[in-house]
């Protein structure tokens, strides 16, 4: 063997070795891509009643700091004058509800007085003076989208948001669920997520022990 091939092979037993290639064995199942999948999907659709449910949540959890009581409606009265209205009593409620724009029949005509007409309906009261011809206007108007919010919170709605307040409800189970095993190690639910859980767990826990049910 010459000078040349003995350079040769000191060079080539020198020469770094590239990684062996490891045996082939089963193909881990990667399942976490698709349950981080499925969470984020899930989480997107439920964004909107999370929106409506949180938000009806904090105004009936707090319904005792509404100066009227009820976070659905707002009370008014108003004094409007309509002038001086002639017929017996039941034209002239028929002519306030004209003027008033209601269209719901009211529950109520009477005399309180000999000058004072009162038309009551379910959340609204006219009450005319006949002498002076002016209206007090009492009632309750829908708060802007918290009536909403409310109405569907309570299930007032028709039988069929049940089955949505249901599927509602199940997706909620589902983010909590798969979140806790979204993450793997030591920051997942083997890890610093076990404590976080049990917090969790804790707080009505202990809240039912220490204040009652």
């Amino acid at each position: 063997m010459g000078d040349e091939d003995a350079a040769s092979a000191d060079a080539a037993r020198e020469a770094p070795r590239g990684p062996s290639p490891r045996p082939r064995g089963k193909k881990k199942l990667a399942w976490r891509p698709w349950l981080r999948a499925l969470h984020r999907d899930v989480g997107y659709v439920a964004v909107g009643l999370t929106f409506v449910y949180a938000l009806s949540g904090l105004a009936v959890n707090h319904i005792t700091d509404w100066s009227d009581g009820d976070p659905s409606f707002r009370t008014y009265s108003r004094t409007v004058d309509v002038g001086r209205l002639d017929g017996d009593d039941d034209a002239v409620a028929a002519e306030l509800q004209r003027r008033f724009g209601i269209t719901e029949a009211p529950r109520e005509v009477y005399r309180a007085s000999p000058e004072q007409l009162d038309v009551l309906f379910d959340r609204r009261s006219l009450h005319l003076d006949t002498v002076k011809g002016t209206v007090v206007d009492e009632g309750q108007e829908p708060r802007f989208v918290l009536r909403v919010a409310n109405w569907l919170h309570l299930n007032r709605g028709k039988k069929a948001w049940t089955y949505a307040a249901d599927a509602y409800a199940a997706a909620l189970m589902l983010l909590a669920t798969s979140g806790v095993f979204m993450i793997a190690g030591k920051k997942g639910l083997f890890g610093r997520g076990a404590v976080l859980v049990l917090v969790g767990v804790l707080i009505p826990v202990l809240y039912v022990h220490f204040a009652g049910p």
